[in-house]
């Protein structure tokens, strides 16, 4: 990352709170930013100040902060310290999925460019973290993903592997697992009941109802 490993821890959580809201939503509102940090909105506010003042994001009054190619490369180079560290938890310490991102979030700012490189190539050089969201490659490229296809897209008797989950909700990532809906599992719709009512599923632990939030959170191939 070379002068951008100079940030401050604070500084740096900032900023991939910022490219995690804007790959998922496009934009990262000051009040979006304070929410994921839980922070005050004056906090995130003040914040966004600095970070202009480094010139890491440039603030606008309508989209609320957008990173700068200097903000830009910083925030991908943590995002792709922090998803491969969810991956070397999981695959190489067994750490369960529902415990990694906040292992992860502790470590990334330790984590040395020598070590990054160590963990990639050890793990074979892999393009998804645990959870399923693509990690950024040693040159800082992320693929724009395709529209995702999630499970409330299917219809009754149409299945596939589920290939991505959220990565935050502990409960949630809790909840999946106890169902086999974590990547890597084979689901398949059985029913959807009517008036915004409950898909039924099928996973190697059986057939099980799930709502229909939960549904579109889970996005398979």
């Amino acid at each position: 990352m070379g002068n951008e490993r100079m940030l401050s821890t604070a500084v740096e959580d900032y900023l991939r709170a910022i490219i995690d809201l804007e790959l998922r939503d496009g934009r990262a509102t000051t009040s979006a930013v304070a929410e994921r940090l839980g922070v005050s909105a004056p906090s995130a506010s003040a914040m966004a100040k600095r970070l202009a003042a480094l010139g890491l994001v440039e603030r606008s009054p309508y989209r609320g902060v957008v990173l700068t190619e200097t903000g830009r490369r910083a925030a991908l180079e943590l995002l792709r310290h922090h998803r491969l560290l969810e991956r070397y938890l999981v695959e190489t310490l067994g750490i369960p999925l529902h415990e990694v991102h906040a292992e992860a979030d502790r470590l990334e700012h330790a984590l040395s460019e020598e070590l990054e490189a160590r963990i990639d190539e050890a793990l074979g050089h892999p393009t998804v973290d645990p959870h399923g969201d693509p990690i950024p490659d040693r040159e800082l490229s992320l693929e724009s993903p395709s529209p995702p296809t999630t499970l409330l897209d299917l219809e009754p008797g149409a299945g596939g592997t589920v290939a991505r989950v959220p990565d935050r909700d502990t409960a949630l990532l809790l909840y999946l697992d106890e169902l086999a809906l974590l990547p890597g599992c084979r689901v398949e719709v059985a029913s959807v009941a009517p008036f915004n009512g409950p898909l039924g599923v099928r996973t190697q632990t059986g057939e099980h109802a799930i709502g229909r939030d939960v549904a579109a959170a889970i996005e398979v191939a």
